[in-house]
């Protein structure tokens, strides 16, 4: 398990550097907007990597756990920080949201994405 405390700014890249050393298969993007369920997120409102996040008051703990359904990693920034995360899993070349599969683990993901990008 790995918290990423956040007790002062950090940018986003620091966030999802932090994810990808956990998961290298797995990654995860901020957007303005939440998604609906079951639908994908507008690339129009992705959050750059260079934006810094700033908490004021407080000091907020993100935990990864390889056996956390993705959709409680994503709520916690919602929670916590008031962003709307969403993870993407590796296949092949390309990177696809995980919006179908969000009750699975992160580690399943990771495998998948795994399995997907060595064939």
């Amino acid at each position: 398990m790995t918290i990423i405390k956040i007790d002062k700014p950090v940018k986003v890249s620091e966030i999802k550097k932090k994810f990808n050393n956990e998961f290298p298969y797995l990654k995860i993007e901020f957007f303005k907007k939440k998604h609906k369920e079951l639908q994908g997120s507008m690339k129009k409102d992705v959050i750059t990597d260079d934006f810094t996040i700033t908490i004021p008051g407080g000091i907020h703990d993100i935990v990864i756990s390889e056996d956390m359904l993705v959709s409680e990693f994503e709520n916690q920034f919602a929670e916590k920080l008031k962003l709307s995360a969403q993870v993407f899993r590796k296949s092949g070349g390309t990177w696809l949201e995980t919006t179908f599969t969000d009750s699975w683990t992160l580690k399943k993901q990771n495998d998948e994405g795994l399995e997907l990008s060595n064939i």
